[in-house]
């Protein structure tokens, strides 16, 4: 059974998708009343969000004003992208090759979160979208059994800023990146693994896409 979300989860879900996608700018500066305002709670929940979205590098406090949201350009974003290519790619090989029966067993949940994923994607939910991609991709690599490799590839994803991703809400480009998780699958199912590290790899890469125009 899933647990249960806090209202400070729910905030910090919803801060963090906006600033993940761009809809809150890089270097844009927020106070805790005015996003209590947008997200309709009182400004503890925010003020308590923020403290853990500065900790894990989203926003920087700036005394007697608020938070402002930390500058990230395409070349560190990039760098990001390097670097999760030399660990998801492979990993997602080796469970084709090694554990596409194990993968099997947990195919009903991952295809959920497939579905979730989709269906954030058509009805603009981007919080939802995000929450959707983070477990699918976090539970499939889990099933190697690292619980290294899944909280370093967490925290990388995280720092990973998709600018731009608002923009293409309705669009068929998101869409596609969504159900590409589908493709994904099969192909790990199937025990195809090259295809599945290929797969993958494009998947990663695909980040880049988000950053339109470039920064």
């Amino acid at each position: 059974m899933a647990r249960a979300t806090s209202l400070r989860e729910q905030v910090e879900d919803a801060i963090a998708a906006a600033i993940v996608t761009g809809e809150l700018a890089p270097g844009e500066l927020v106070s805790a009343p005015v996003l209590a305002t947008r997200y309709g709670v009182s400004a503890t929940p925010v003020r308590e969000a923020m403290l853990n979205l500065e900790a894990r590098g989203f926003v920087t406090t700036v005394r007697n004003k608020g938070f402002r949201v930390t500058e990230v350009h395409r070349d560190d974003v990039a760098s990001l992208i390097a670097v999760r290519r030399l660990l998801e790619p492979p990993a997602v090989g080796q469970l084709a090759a090694e554990r596409h029966e194990l993968v099997a067993e947990h195919a009903p949940r991952l295809r959920s979160l497939a579905d979730a994923i989709v269906a954030g994607a058509r009805s603009g939910d981007l919080v939802a979208y995000l929450r959707a991609d983070t477990l699918f991709h976090s539970e499939l690599l889990a099933l190697l059994g690292n619980r290294h490799l899944v909280q370093v590839v967490g925290q990388l994803r995280s720092q990973t800023r998709l600018i731009g991703l608002a923009t293409a809400i309705g669009t068929p480009k998101l869409e596609q990146s969504a159900v590409e998780h589908y493709e994904l699958l099969d192909l790990v199912l199937a025990g195809d693994a090259a295809a599945a590290e290929a797969y993958m790899s494009h998947h990663v890469s695909a980040v880049l896409d988000w950053w339109a125009p470039p920064i």
